[in-house]
């Protein structure tokens, strides 16, 4: 049975409380019904709505910014005639003058399941102005694309937080939005007038492609469900020096560097033994970001059985083989980094120092993720009164 997503589920139910809201919406380009209409349009339309602000995630309200770290600017929506209002740039909160006039903010973004993914940091700011606007906050729920039941990597420490992890959460939290909002609602603090309009037909087991709904690429570089299974570990490379294939057809799957022999790099991750996929070795020429028009050697990931697949394992096992074969060459990238100027990145991404101390100490995979393993189990048992499905 196909999964129907929240903004289906509140224009089935009826607005209830909401008739003659005047409301805001946090929304980009995947934000569609099952019948691939644009949240905007479909709240727009209802009669019972005055859609009178709409509030755009990094990449734009649009998706068109194809690289990460590119500012939108705020503009007039020309179709509705209603101000656009950019969430990613100098201003990443709503101020209270875009709140201004606010019934109710709802929240239609597609997230896909990682603390790193900026998109739920966007919503709990966007929460703690509704609660000191009195606006209420209300998350249109949508599936977590990598499924609800697999969790991963360091919980994010104290004194590492940024727009790539604002509170402590693990790196592949298995959470949807709706349920994160509740989490960071009652969890961490935030106590704002908070509803979450729930998918249905949705199971923490189900992965994207088992919920019959349309695939709408989230961000410009996770353009399939194959880049999404590997975007939960492959994302750390972006603390690094190495490509994580940003500016190719295949982002997130391809890494390499020019400086790597891409048949050493195989034989060493083959040596490794991971579940789930294998190591192609491959050539490679980005056409923008890390390298642009540079050939670099490296790997496809091909994920054999995504089920198995550690996405966190294999990249860390990735960082430890390449930094053995390419000890000088490998680097750990330095800051500035999603708006932090002084703390490493690779040290945000992870949420502690835990991963580049281990690795420029020479140790395996395991010895780095399994200290983490009791927090996640804390974690899981924290959030479970707070989960929907």
């Amino acid at each position: 049975m196909r999964t129907s997503p929240g903004i289906a589920n509140l224009i089935r139910g009826g607005v209830g409380s909401y008739k003659g809201a005047k409301a805001g919406l946090v929304c980009h380009q995947a934000s569609v019904t099952e019948m691939l209409a644009h949240s905007a349009d479909v709240l727009a339309a209802h009669e019972d709505l005055d859609v009178v602000a709409l509030f755009g995630p990094q990449h734009g309200i649009r998706g068109e910014k194809q690289d990460n770290m590119i500012e939108s600017e705020s503009f007039t929506d020309g179709r509705l005639a209603v101000p656009v209002y950019s969430l990613y740039g100098d201003v990443r909160k709503p101020t209270a003058e875009m709140l201004a006039g606010l019934d109710v903010l709802f929240f239609d973004l597609q997230d896909v399941g990682v603390r790193i993914y900026t998109f739920i940091w966007t919503m709990t700011l966007a929460m703690e102005a509704c609660r000191d606007a009195g606006v209420r906050f209300v998350v249109l729920d949508r599936p977590n694309p990598v499924n609800g039941t697999r969790l991963e990597g360091r919980i994010l420490e104290s004194g590492f937080e940024s727009f790539v992890g604002l509170h402590p959460v693990p790196l592949r939290h298995g959470l949807t939005t709706g349920e994160m909002a509740r989490v960071a609602n009652g969890e961490f603090g935030i106590g704002c007038e908070l509803e979450v309009i729930p998918c249905k037909n949705w199971r923490r087991e189900h992965w994207f492609d088992q919920t019959g709904l349309p695939w709408v690429s989230p961000s410009p570089n996770l353009p399939t469900m194959d880049s999404c299974i590997a975007y939960p570990g492959m994302v750390l490379l972006e603390g690094t020096n190495l490509s994580e294939g940003r500016g190719t057809t295949r982002p997130f799957e391809v890494f390499g560097a020019p400086f790597l022999d891409p048949f050493a790099v195989c034989r060493g991750l083959d040596a490794c033994d991971l579940s789930g996929v294998k190591f192609r070795p491959c050539y490679f020429e980005p056409t923008f970001q890390k390298h642009a028009h540079v050939v670099c050697g490296g790997a496809q990931l091909h994920v054999t059985d995504r089920n198995a697949f550690r996405p966190v394992e294999a990249a860390v096992t990735i960082l430890r083989v390449v930094r053995e074969l390419a000890p000088t060459d490998f680097q750990w990238r330095p800051p500035p980094y999603e708006y932090e100027e002084h703390k490493m990145p690779i040290d945000i991404l992870w949420g502690s120092e835990t991963l580049r101390n281990g690795i420029d100490d020479g140790r395996g995979a395991q010895e780095i993720i399994e200290p983490g393993l009791s927090d996640i189990a804390e974690f899981q048992q924290r959030v479970a009164p707070y989960l929907l499905y």
